[in-house]
């Protein structure tokens, strides 16, 4: 299994943007202080080996990071939450969803 990319920079968000015209990309937001969140990404990350077939994988440190998803917020106009997972594709958010609505099963139908 390959690690997640790590979203650290606000160039790496243009990356980003820019890889999903050719394939969608997962930006997992992840709350390192948080229980909930440790949870839910440990249930998603049971799922990472058919999620990065379809996928790239990238995670946000909310807590390191915070600059990144204001301008996830600012850019794809989504109201931040913690644990999220958004799907980006052709430089648009097509699909969010956070707390226990995280789920593998419901992103890889979206492959």
């Amino acid at each position: 299994m390959e690690r997640m990319i790590e979203l650290d920079n606000l160039s790496g968000l243009d990356s980003i943007i820019e890889k999903s015209k050719s394939r969608k990309q997962i930006i997992f937001k992840h709350s390192t202080r948080c229980s909930i969140s440790s949870m839910v990404l440990d249930r998603f990350s049971r799922n990472m080996e058919a999620l990065q077939r379809e996928f790239d994988i990238n995670m946000l440190d909310l807590i390191a990071h915070r600059d990144i998803s204001s301008a996830i917020e600012e850019r794809f106009g989504v109201r931040h939450e913690s644990p999220q997972v958004l799907v980006i594709e052709n430089g648009s958010c097509v699909y969010d969803n956070s707390h226990m609505g995280i789920n593998a099963q419901t992103l890889l139908q979206l492959a």
